[in-house]
C-alpha cells in the first residue's frame, strides 16, 4: 500500500536546489518507511534508478567500492550490469539503502557527487552511533533529513481525510472551534492515530483489514522484536542496560511525573552509563528524549540538565503494544477501551507520548520544566513540555501542558506564566475538548491539533 508522505516534497526541493552538488542522506528508525519511499520518489523523478540494498547485497557490488572508485567509468558500467539497468546522465538515481551496513559506501560519497553523473540517496538506520561511523570519513557532499513514522496528518491522508485535515488547520489558524460534529470526527480519527501508530505496515494492516486491529497489532509487534534484535546486537558494555531501559519505558510513562533521574536508575552504575543507554535509544529513534530545562529561555538548551529525563516512544501504537504485552487478544480489549473512553489508566501516557511524537516530527527538540518547593517539599510546577517558537522577530518559549482528562486544574501553567511572563510568547494546553482561548490568553486545542504548532 503506498501513502502519501510528507517527505517527498523534501525530496523534491533537494533534487532541484542541488542539482547533484550533494548526496541526500535519510536517517529514521527502523520500518519507518524510508526505503519505501524513497523507491517510490525515484520511480516518479527519475528516467532510471538502481536501489542497493547493503542488507542483501553481493560480494560483487561491495568489491566496486574497492576496486574501481579511481575508474568511475568501470564502476558504473558494472553496477548498470549487475543491475540491469541502464543509466541516464542527470536523470538518474543511484540509492544506498541501509548504508549503516556498509560504511564504505557513504564513505566512498565524496567521489561519487564529485564526478556528478548521477544524484545519490542513502538511507540508513542508527547512522550516527560511533560503532557505525567509527572507521570511516564522513562525507562533506551529504545533506540529510530525518524520517519519522506517519504524522498524525499523514495518518489521516491515509484514511483519505484530506478535507478534514485542511479544516482543522484553519480552525487553529483562526482560533475557533470545529464545528461539534467534525470535532466529534477529528477526536475518533486521532484516538485510532493512538491505537494504530505510524508505522507504515501497521498503518497498512489496519486498512488491508477494514479497521480491524488484530493484524495490525501482530505486525506491531514485530517490529518491537526487530528493536529488540537490534538492541541484542550492540557492541558495546552498556547493552543489557539499553535492553533494561528499553523494557522499563512504558512503566517510566505510567508515572505521574513521567521523568526519570538517571542516578537513582541503579546507584551501584555510573551515570554516564545510563546517559549511553538513553542516548542510544534516542540516537537509533526508537525514543524521543524530553530534558529538564532549569532555566526556560530562548536558548533551551543552554540550560538543559541531563540529570533527569522523560523517555518517549517513537512512535504511540508502538508503545501501545510495548505496554500491554500478554497476549494479542487482551491488547484488543484495550483497543476497544480507548476507542469508548472506558480506560481510565495510562490513559494519559498515551496521550502525552503521541503529543511529543507530533512536536518532534515537527522539528521541536523535546523539553519540560519542574520546580521543586523546599518549603512544601515537593513539585509545586510540573509544565509537560516547552518548545522554542522559532519567529526570528519575537523568539519566545510557548510551555505546553497535556491533559488526557475533560477536567484538570492548572496551576502549574499559571504559575510558570507568571513566574516567566516576559519569555512567553503563548501558552497551550492540549486536551480532549474543542478549541477555546481563554480570558487568562491560554489557548486550549484538542490533541488532533497538535500537528499544527
Amino acid at each position: 500500500m503506498i501513502f502519501e508522505r510528507k517527505i517527498f516534497s523534501a525530496l523534491k526541493k533537494w533534487k532541484e536546489e542541488s542539482n547533484g552538488a550533494t548526496a541526500m542522506l535519510i536517517e529514521g528508525a527502523r520500518r519507518v518507511g524510508k526505503s519505501t519511499a524513497v523507491e517510490i520518489f525515484a520511480k516518479q523523478n527519475y528516467k532510471s534508478y538502481i536501489l542497493i540494498d547493503f542488507g542483501n547485497v553481493k560480494e560483487s557490488i561491495k568489491n566496486l567500492f574497492y576496486n574501481f572508485l579511481d575508474d568511475l567509468d568501470t564502476f558504473y558500467m558494472m553496477l548498470a550490469l549487475e543491475y540491469k539497468v541502464d543509466l541516464y546522465k542527470r536523470d538518474s538515481v543511484v540509492i544506498f539503502d541501509e548504508i549503516q551496513l556498509f560504511p564504505k559506501a557513504r564513505e566512498a560519497i565524496k567521489y561519487l557527487v564529485k564526478d556528478g553523473r548521477y544524484d545519490f540517496i542513502e538511507t540508513g538506520s542508527l547512522i550516527s552511533i560511533k560503532e557505525n561511523t567509527k572507521n570511516i570519513l564522513i562525507p562533506s557532499e551529504e545533506d540529510s533529513i530525518t524520517m519519522y513514522p506517519m504524522d498524525f496528518e499523514e495518518f489521516a491522508w491515509a484514511l483519505n481525510e484530506h478535507k478534514l485535515i485542511n479544516y482543522i488547520k484553519e480552525c487553529f489558524e483562526k482560533k475557533i472551534p470545529l464545528v461539534d460534529m467534525m470535532h466529534k470526527k477529528a477526536l475518533f480519527l486521532f484516538k485510532e492515530y493512538l491505537l494504530v501508530g505510524g508505522m507504515p505496515k501497521a498503518v497498512s494492516k489496519f486498512l488491508e483489514m477494514n479497521k480491524q486491529f488484530k493484524e495490525c497489532d501482530l505486525e506491531k509487534r514485530r517490529i518491537l522484536k526487530t528493536y529488540r534484535n537490534d538492541i541484542l546486537k550492540i557492541d558495546a558494555n552498556y547493552k543489557s542496560k539499553v535492553l533494561s531501559i528499553f523494557d522499563q519505558i512504558p512503566g517510566f510513562l505510567s508515572t505521574h511525573e513521567k521523568r526519570v533521574k538517571i542516578s537513582s536508575i541503579n546507584e551501584t552504575n555510573r551515570v554516564i552509563n545510563y546517559e549511553d543507554t538513553f542516548f542510544w535509544l534516542s540516537d537509533s529513534m526508537i525514543c524521543n528524549e524530553c530534558f529538564l530545562c532549569s532555566d526556560p529561555n530562548v536558548g533551551l538548551s543552554l540550560n538543559e540538565d541531563r540529570t533527569y529525563i522523560k523517555c518517549y516512544m517513537g512512535d504511540t501504537g508502538l508503545l501501545l503494544s510495548h505496554t500491554f504485552d500478554e497476549n494479542v487478544d487482551s491488547d484488543i480489549n484495550v483497543y476497544a477501551s480507548i476507542l469508548n473512553d472506558r480506560l481510565s489508566i495510562n490513559k494519559g501516557m498515551f496521550f502525552e507520548n503521541a503529543v511529543a511524537q507530533m512536536l518532534v516530527a515537527n522539528g521541536h527538540k523535546l523539553y519540560f520544566y519542574s520546580h521543586y518547593d523546599e518549603t512544601k517539599h515537593r513539585n509545586d510546577i510540573e509544565v509537560d513540555f516547552i518548545i522554542n517558537s522559532g519567529n526570528k522577530i519575537k523568539n519566545k518559549i510557548i510551555p505546553i501542558e497535556v491533559k488526557s482528562a475533560k477536567n484538570y486544574s492548572t496551576t502549574s501553567l499559571l504559575e510558570f506564566k507568571k513566574r516567566f511572563k516576559k519569555r512567553i510568547l503563548v501558552s497551550y494546553i492540549i486536551h480532549p475538548k474543542n478549541l477555546v482561548v481563554r480570558d487568562d490568553g491560554i489557548i486550549c486545542i484538542p490533541a488532533y491539533m497538535t500537528f499544527c504548532l
